[in-house]
């Protein structure tokens, strides 16, 4: 059963499935909440939603700080290419394959067999944030982790790998 609702100004969508096992709670794009809740109880829906506040209000300010991504093209795929070849040369790292296709919440990804995705984005965004995505996935070719020493070699090539992270984040890449 689907419902849709207002509390405490917020618009909700509820799905009531009896069959679920916990009750979860997302905020979209436009900043709509969504609950998955085996509980149909306004209650319970209600309590759910003030004692999660807190991180609502924090998820919404990101929404509302989100940048949108650009529409004027400022890489191509062959230029993104010959910066990984760079990249993967001075960190001595050699990856299996490069692909690029659209994704709606990475920027890029590493397997375990050595295949490196880039998301299509970017193309759209400035050139250190490009490069910061390659050496992050290159560095998984060594560490295939979030480890002290994966971020570690990340800063070893790029000082300022925080602050790219962070801006990355700030983007909303969704096409």
């Amino acid at each position: 059963m689907y419902d849709t609702k207002q509390y405490k100004n917020y618009n909700l969508s509820i799905e009531i499935n009896k069959k679920l096992k916990h009750s979860y709670l997302s905020v979209t794009k436009e900043g709509k909440l969504k609950i998955k809740t085996p509980i149909s109880s306004q209650k319970f829906i209600a309590t759910f939603i003030d004692e999660r506040e807190e991180w609502i209000l924090k998820q919404l300010q990101k929404i509302k700080n989100c940048k949108k991504l650009g529409n004027i093209e400022l890489h191509t795929q062959e230029s993104i290419e010959e910066r990984v070849n760079y990249f993967a040369q001075k960190m001595s790292l050699h990856y299996s394959q490069l692909k690029f296709r659209k994704m709606k919440r990475r920027w890029g990804s590493c397997s375990s067999l050595g295949v490196i995705t880039l998301n299509r984005a970017l193309f759209y965004v400035a050139s250190e944030l490009v490069d910061y995505v390659i050496v992050h996935e290159l560095a998984h070719l060594r560490y295939m982790n979030h480890s002290k020493e994966f971020h570690s070699l990340v800063k070893s090539y790029l000082q300022e790998e925080k602050k790219y992270r962070i801006s990355l984040q700030e983007i909303d890449i969704t096409w």
